[in-house]
C-alpha cells in the first residue's frame, strides 16, 4: 500500500512543518513557532521567501538586521520559558554571517531559535555564485560552517528529501530543557526550490512534550541529609527557576527553612525583591548581603546555574575551607560543576522533593536573622543611591532608581552590556520573574533594542524599559523602525556616557587611563585617556535626532527632574519612545565586597600598571578549585 504523498517545494514542505509543531508542559499546549523574521535575498527570496508567501499562516516579520533578528526570537523565547519561538531567515553570505552572533547569544543563554540561512548551490556547477566562499581545499564548505561551534544542532540539507530526517532533530535539540540553543540548518538555494513527493502523515499535527525530570531518589535523599548538617547554607538562584516556573516554590522553600538566597543574572526575579531573605544579587556585580554569606558559606545549592565566573567572582566567592556543592539542574554538565552533588532534573519538581524531605527543618545558628539583617541593610544602601541627585550630570544608579520607581511594576526591563547590567544586577528592584530581562550569558552590545521587541511580543500587555547606552545603541538600533512598524511600542532610555563608560571604568582601574574608549576627536596623533575633567573636543553626535530620524516619539532630558517628568509622559505615548540623557560616566555604582579576574600585563613600562599587576596577583591567589568531602 502507497504512502499518500503531497508534491512541495523543499521550502513549502519546510513552513508547512513548522506550522505543525507545538509544544506542552503541564497539560498547556500552544504552537511552538510564533512566525519567521527575516530580511531576502537572492539566497532565499525564491525559496523559503516564496513559501512564506504561500503559507501566510506562518507570519513573517521584516526587519533590519539579521543579528538583531536572533536577538528578538532569543529575547521572545525567554519571555516565553522556552516554550515558544521564530524562526529566523537570511539569504547566503553576509546576510547569514550577520546571524552568527544571534546563534552564539542564543546557544550560550540555551534559548531556542531556529535559524534558516541560506547557503551556496548544491549542484556547483554554477560556482563561484554571488557571495560564495571559495576553498582550494573542499568544494563542501561555505560561510555557514561558522554557525557550526554556535549552534546546539547544525545541518547542511542538500537533498530535498533530507529535510525529513533533519526538521526532527532539529524539534527534538529546540524542545530539550537541557539542550536547547541555535539550531542551524542551512539551506541551499537550489535545493530550497526542488520539488519532493512528501508523505502526507510528515505534516500532521505533533506536539512535543517538554518533561519535568525527578532527580535520583538517594541523590535527593543525600543531599536532604546534607541540608539538614549545613550550618550556614546558601542558595544561588539562577535561570533554571524562572524557566521551570518554579519561584512561588522558591519562596515557600527559604521562608520554611531559613536559607537564604542570592540571585545570579539570569535568575533575579526568582524571589520578590522584597522577601527578608532574599540576599540580591551575588558575585562579581553582588551586593554585600549576598557575597558576605557566600564567603562563609558552608553548603552551597545551585539551582539552575552555570556557575559563570561573574557568579563565582572567579572563583574567590566561596572560601570557607569545607564548602560543599549540591546543583539542582536539567543538565547534567552544569549539575557536575564544582564537584557538586547533582540532582539532574526539573527546578521545581527537586525543590517539591527536598520540601517533603526537610518537613520540620529550619537553619539555626542565627543565619535567618544575619541574613535578614543584611537584607535590610542593602535596601538602606539602594535608597540612598536612588535619592544621591548627583550634580552636575545625573548618575546612573539615580536614573536606574527612576525607571524602577516610576515604571509600570508589571512591565520588563531589559539590557545587555555594559556598566549598566553591573548597576541593574545590584539596584534592580524585581516585583515580579519576568521584571528583569538581562542578556548576560554572552552581554551582547546592540542586544537591547531588538530583544525589547521580543520581549514586547512575547507580551503585549506589559510595559517594556530598554536601558542602552549610547555605545550599543549606536551598534545595532535599526530595528526600532521595527516596533514602529508592527505597533510594539518601546520606552527606551538612551543614557550618553560618550563612549565606552564600563571598559572606560575597567581600563582605569587596569592602570591604562581608559585608553581608546571614549568619543572624542584624535589628540597628537591618536586617541586620549579617559581622565575627568581632561580636556578633549566631544564629537558632534546627536543621538536624539538619530532616534527621531527612525520614527520615534523623543523627549531629550538634562537633569533628574527632566528624567522624570519624560518617564511618565512616555507612559501617554502610543509608539515607541526614546528619552536620552547624557549621565556622569566617572560616578560609579561601588563594587561590593568581590572580584573580576581580568589579568594585567605582566611587564609595562607604565606605573600605573606594574600597581594594578601587584592588586591583580594579590587577588589571583585567592582563587580555588572545588573538591567535594
Amino acid at each position: 500500500m502507497s504512502t499518500p504523498t503531497i508534491r512541495l517545494t523543499m521550502a513549502q514542505a519546510l513552513v508547512k512543518f513548522l506550522l505543525n509543531q507545538h509544544v506542552q508542559r503541564d497539560g498547556a499546549e500552544q504552537p511552538f513557532f510564533a512566525g519567521c523574521f527575516g530580511i531576502f535575498g537572492h539566497g532565499c527570496v525564491s525559496g523559503v521567501g516564496q513559501a512564506l508567501q504561500q503559507y501566510p499562516q506562518l507570519r513573517y516579520y521584516q526587519t533590519r538586521n539579521e543579528q538583531a533578528s536572533a536577538h528578538i526570537a532569543a529575547a521572545y523565547a525567554k519571555m516565553k520559558n522556552r516554550l515558544q519561538t521564530f524562526a529566523c531567515l537570511s539569504s547566503i553570505g553576509p546576510g547569514a554571517t550577520n546571524m552568527v552572533t544571534g546563534a552564539a547569544v542564543a546557544t550560550i543563554n540555551r534559548l531556542p531559535v531556529l535559524l534558516l540561512p541560506g547557503d551556496l548551490f548544491s549542484r556547483r556547477n554554477v560556482a563561484p555564485v554571488l557571495q560564495q566562499l571559495e576553498s582550494e581545499h573542499t568544494q563542501d564548505v561555505s560561510v555557514n560552517d561558522c554557525f557550526k561551534p554556535v549552534s546546539r544542532y547544525w545541518d547542511r540539507l542538500n537533498r530535498a528529501d533530507q529535510l525529513l530526517t533533519a526538521l526532527p532533530e532539529a524539534m527534538r535539540v529546540l524542545t530539550s530543557p537541557a539542550e536547547t540553543g541555535a539550531v542551524t540548518l542551512a539551506l541551499p538555494e537550489d535545493v530550497q526550490t526542488e520539488a519532493y513527493d512528501y508523505p502526507r502523515e510528515f505534516f500532521e499535527k505533533r506536539v512535543w512534550r517538554v518533561p519535568r525530570n525527578r532527580p535520583d531518589e538517594t541523590a535527593l535523599s543525600t543531599a536532604a541529609e546534607w541540608i539538614r548538617r549545613a550550618r550556614r547554607p546558601l542558595i544561588v538562584a539562577g535561570g533554571g527557576v524562572i524557566y521551570s516556573e518554579a519561584t512561588a516554590l522558591l519562596a515557600r522553600f527559604v521562608q520554611r527553612t531559613g536559607i537564604p538566597a542570592g540571585e545570579t543574572m539570569a535568575g533575579k526575579g526568582s524571589l520578590h525583591f522584597s522577601e527578608p531573605l532574599n540576599l540580591g544579587a551575588i558575585g562579581v556585580t553582588g551586593t554585600f548581603a549576598a557575597n558576605r554569606i557566600a564567603r562563609g558559606a558552608d553548603l552551597v545549592i545551585g539551582i539552575g546555574t552555570r556557575y559563570s565566573d561573574f557568579t563565582t567572582a572567579s572563583k574567590t566567592a566561596f572560601q570557607n575551607p569545607a564548602v560543599r556543592f549540591i546543583n539542582i539542574n536539567v543538565a547534567e554538565f552544569d549539575a557536575h560543576k564544582h564537584n557538586a552533588l547533582p540532582l539532574m532534573g526539573d527546578a521545581r519538581v527537586a525543590i517539591e522533593e527536598l520540601l517533603r524531605l526537610l518537613e520540620g527543618f529550619q537553619v539555626g545558628g542565627g543565619c535567618r536573622e544575619e541574613a535578614e539583617r543584611l537584607h535590610r541593610d542593602w535596601e538602606a544602601e539602594v535608597d540612598r543611591i536612588y535619592a544621591l541627585r548627583h550634580q552636575p550630570l545625573v548618575s546612573q544608579g539615580e536614573l536606574i532608581g527612576a525607571v524602577n520607581e516610576l515604571g509600570d511594576p508589571d512591565g520588563v526591563m531589559i539590557c545587555a552590556a555594559g556598566s549598566l547590567p553591573g548597576d541593574l544586577h545590584k539596584l534592580w528592584r524585581a516585583r515580579h520573574p519576568k521584571n528583569f530581562h538581562m542578556e548576560y550569558g554572552y552581554s551582547c552590545m546592540g542586544y537591547e533594542i531588538a530583544g525589547g521587541l521580543g520581549v514586547k511580543m512575547a507580551d503585549p500587555s506589559r510595559e517594556v524599559y530598554v536601558l542602552v547606552g549610547d555605545g550599543s545603541y549606536l551598534m545595532l538600533s535599526a530595528d526600532l523602525i521595527t516596533s514602529i512598524q508592527e505597533g510594539y511600542k518601546l520606552t527606551i532610555v538612551l543614557m550618553d556616557n560618550q563612549g565606552f563608560k564600563s571598559i572606560g571604568g575597567l581600563s582605569r582601574s587596569l592602570g591604562q587611563d581608559g585608553f581608546g574608549t571614549r568619543y572624542v576627536f584624535p589628540q597628537d596623533g591618536g586617541l586620549p585617556g579617559d581622565r575627568a575633567g581632561a580636556a578633549v573636543k566631544a564629537l558632534p553626535v546627536d543621538l536624539a535626532m538619530n532616534a527621531r530620524s527612525l520614527g520615534a516619539h523623543v523627549f531629550e532630558a538634562r537633569t533628574y527632574d527632566d528624567f522624570a517628568r519624560a518617564l511618565r509622559e512616555a507612559k501617554k505615548i502610543d509608539r515607541t519612545t526614546v528619552i536620552t540623557i547624557q549621565n556622569d560616566r566617572y560616578e560609579s555604582v561601588p563594587g561590593y565586597e568581590s572580584w573580576w579576574d581580568v589579568p594585567v600585563a605582566e611587564v609595562s613600562e607604565m606605573e600605573s600598571v606594574r600597581a594594578a599587576r601587584k592588586e591583580w596577583e594579590k587577588m589571583r591567589a585567592q582563587e580555588r578549585y572545588y573538591f567535594q568531602k
